[in-house]
C-alpha cells in the first residue's frame, strides 16, 4: 500500500474519532449534534469520499432535522495558494441554486403586487424585440418561455464588468425555439431576464432587491452576488481541472451578468436557512410555499418536472422531496428538502463538479427510515384467508 493511502486512512480514522468527544470543535471547524454521531459519521464518509475522488479542493455541508442544525462542517482549502483552510463562513459558488433564492423573490414581489405571473416581458422592457417580448414572467420562472440555451461561448464569456443588462444582449433577438408554455427549457436566460425586470420593476439592483426581500430579514449573512471587482470577505478562490485532472486556479469570471441564475455566493448553512425558512418561517406565507411546489402542467397536460427552480423529487418512500444542483466555473452546490421527514442537507465546494457526483442523495439516506417494502401478495393472500 502506497505511503499517501496510508496516511489518507490515518486521517480519516482520527477524524471519525474525533467526533467521539466533541460536539463543538472550532479547530476542525464542526458543529455536531451527538444524539445523530453515527449517521453523521457515516455521512462524512460519504463527503470525504466524493472530495477525494473528484480532486475537491475544499467544501462545506449542513444537515438540518426539525429546522434545528444537527450538523455542519468545512473540509480542505479556501485558498491553495495561501494555504487557507476552508470554514463554515467561506462562500462559494453555488452556480444553478442560486434561482431558488430569485424565485422566492419573485414570489414576493407577486404577493406584495410589485409583479404580476400574467405580465410580458414587454410590459417591464418595451424595447426587449421579437417574439419573446410576449412571454409571461410565470413562464419565465418555470422555465416554459421558449428561450434558447446558452451556446458555449455565452456560458464562457469572460468579459469584464458585465451588467445585467448586458447579457440580456447576448439573446433578445433571437427567436424562440420552442412555442412558450410547450416544453421545459433549463437556460439561465429565463432568470437572467427575470432579475432584469425585478430590476426595472423595482429601480432596484438585484443585489439591492436580495438583500431588501430575502438575505437579511432571514439572516443569511454569507449570500451575496459575486462581485470581481470588490472585497468579499470568505470567498473561496476558485478552482478547475486541467486535460489530466490536476486541481489549477479557474479562469476569471464576472458573473453579475447571470447573478439571478448562477451568479450567487452562500455557504452550506445559509441554504440550509433558506430551506427551513420555506419549511418553516412565518415570514413567507402558505400561499407562497404552497406555490413554490406547485406543479405545473405543459399545454399538451404533462406535468413538468421543475417548479419555481425547484426539481419535483419523490423519496424511496414515495414522499414529495424538493432539491436543485448546480455548477458553474469554480464552484458547485446542491440543496434537497424533506418535508415530511423534516430534514434538510446542503453541500457547496470550490471546484465545478457532476452535479450527479455530489453525495447529497447518500449523505441524506443515512437519516431516513428505511424505504418501505410491500408484503408479498402471496403472503397477503395467506393473510386474508
Amino acid at each position: 500500500m502506497k505511503t499517501s493511502a496510508v496516511l489518507s486512512y490515518i486521517l480519516l480514522f482520527t477524524m471519525l474519532f474525533g467526533l467521539n468527544n466533541c460536539s463543538s470543535n472550532k479547530e476542525r471547524n464542526i458543529v455536531y449534534d451527538k444524539k445523530y454521531l453515527d449517521e453523521i459519521k457515516d455521512a462524512r464518509d460519504d463527503a470525504m469520499l466524493f472530495m477525494t475522488g473528484n480532486n475537491v479542493p475544499g467544501a462545506s455541508y449542513a444537515i438540518s432535522i426539525e429546522g434545528e442544525l444537527i450538523y455542519s462542517e468545512a473540509m480542505g482549502l479556501a485558498s491553495k495558494d495561501l494555504n487557507v483552510e476552508a470554514t463554515r463562513d467561506t462562500k462559494f459558488r453555488i452556480g444553478e441554486v442560486s434561482e431558488l433564492f430569485t424565485s422566492l423573490v419573485y414570489q414576493f414581489m407577486v404577493e406584495d403586487g410589485t409583479l404580476h405571473p400574467d405580465s410580458t416581458v414587454e410590459n417591464f422592457l418595451p424595447e426587449f424585440p421579437g417574439s419573446g417580448a410576449n412571454v409571461k414572467l410565470q413562464q419565465l420562472v418555470n422555465h416554459t418561455s421558449g428561450i434558447r440555451e446558452p451556446r458555449q461561448n455565452e456560458e464562457d464569456w469572460r468579459g469584464l464588468n458585465v451588467r445585467l443588462q448586458m447579457g440580456i444582449d447576448n439573446f433578445k433577438n433571437d427567436s424562440l425555439v420552442e412555442y412558450p408554455g410547450w416544453f421545459q427549457l433549463i437556460s439561465m436566460f429565463n432568470y437572467n431576464l427575470l432579475g432584469a425586470i425585478m430590476e426595472k420593476a423595482s429601480d432596484k439592483s438585484y443585489s439591492e432587491i436580495l438583500q431588501d426581500y430575502l438575505t437579511d430579514t432571514l439572516n443569511l449573512n454569507n449570500t451575496v452576488v459575486d462581485h470581481p471587482f470588490i472585497t468579499i470577505e470568505n470567498r473561496t478562490d476558485f478552482f478547475d481541472l486541467n486535460y489530466i485532472a490536476q486541481v489549477i486556479n479557474a479562469t476569471f469570471r464576472d458573473m453579475r451578468y447571470r447573478a439571478p441564475s448562477e451568479g450567487l455566493l452562500s455557504t452550506s448553512e445559509d441554504l440550509i436557512k433558506l430551506g427551513n425558512a420555506i419549511l418553516y418561517s412565518d415570514y413567507i406565507s402558505d400561499n407562497i410555499k404552497e406555490n413554490l411546489f406547485k406543479p405545473i402542467s405543459l399545454r399538451d397536460g404533462t406535468q413538468a418536472f421543475m417548479s419555481n427552480g425547484w426539481m419535483l423529487l419523490k423519496s424511496k418512500n414515495y414522499t414529495n422531496m424538493y432539491g436543485r444542483s448546480g455548477k458553474v466555473t469554480g464552484g458547485s452546490a446542491a440543496l434537497l428538502l424533506y418535508p415530511k421527514e423534516k430534514l434538510v442537507i446542503a453541500t457547496a465546494c470550490n471546484l465545478a463538479v457532476n452535479p450527479n457526483d455530489i453525495p447529497i442523495f447518500k449523505m441524506a439516506a443515512h437519516f431516513l427510515p428505511e424505504p418501505e417494502t410491500e408484503e408479498p401478495e402471496q403472503n397477503q393472500e395467506s393473510n386474508q384467508e
